[in-house]
């Protein structure tokens, strides 16, 4: 029996731990590609470095996004199904906070089946839904405010300000930048593609 409790316990800190971390590289992804929508460069900041590191905190969000789920889903504490991680506002459990959960998933699923999928996608189409990365981030930042139970707490809810400040600011320096309008934010993503192909 103490077993299971200990185990229990785990998973529910192991849920909550990778909820916080998604949110902070999800974070760090979305101001990294408003960076780079921008094309802005230094001498000790190459754009190669934000295209790069993008890509690998995108995988990370990747990694800690399943490990939360799968943690979510496996713990038991309160009924939640796997059918109600990609299927939203069907949940028993808080229906509209996991539901948001959900959508955040089904974004991020989106956009990388579209990348693995893009050589044989038109290149509208690709960019379109790669556009919901940019959607994703504030879905999932409700949903970790709405069900999470460090909501609450003072720590988290610091960090989730820290996100929106950090999100905004990116938005308005973006928006300033030379060449700015809410029409040229384009997804980094799309960055990467051109910087593959040699452009």
């Amino acid at each position: 029996m103490s077993g299971t409790l200990a185990s229990t316990r785990a998973l529910w800190y192991l849920t909550r731990g990778s909820g916080a971390v998604t949110l902070v590289l999800l974070t760090s992804t979305v101001v990294l590609g408003i960076t780079n929508s921008a094309r802005w460069a230094s001498p000790r900041w190459p754009r190669f470095v934000t295209e790069r590191l993008h890509r690998n905190l995108s995988l990370l969000v990747l990694v800690f996004l399943a490990l939360h789920v799968v943690t979510t889903v496996v713990d038991g504490y309160v009924p939640i199904r796997w059918l109600d991680a990609v299927v939203p506002f069907r949940s028993a459990y808080r229906p509209l906070w996991l539901g948001l959960g959900a959508v955040a998933l089904d974004l991020l699923l989106a956009v990388l089946v579209t990348s693995l999928l893009r050589v044989r996608l038109g290149h509208g189409a690709w960019r379109a839904v790669h556009w919901l990365a940019y959607a994703c981030w504030p879905v999932a930042l409700v949903h970790g405010l709405g069900t999470g139970s460090d909501a609450g707490h003072a720590w988290m809810l610091a960090a989730a300000a820290a996100a929106a400040v950090a999100v905004l600011a990116a938005v308005w320096w973006r928006l300033g930048a030379p060449n700015g309008s809410v029409a040229a934010v384009a997804p980094l993503s799309e960055e990467v593609a051109r910087h593959g192909r040699g452009r």
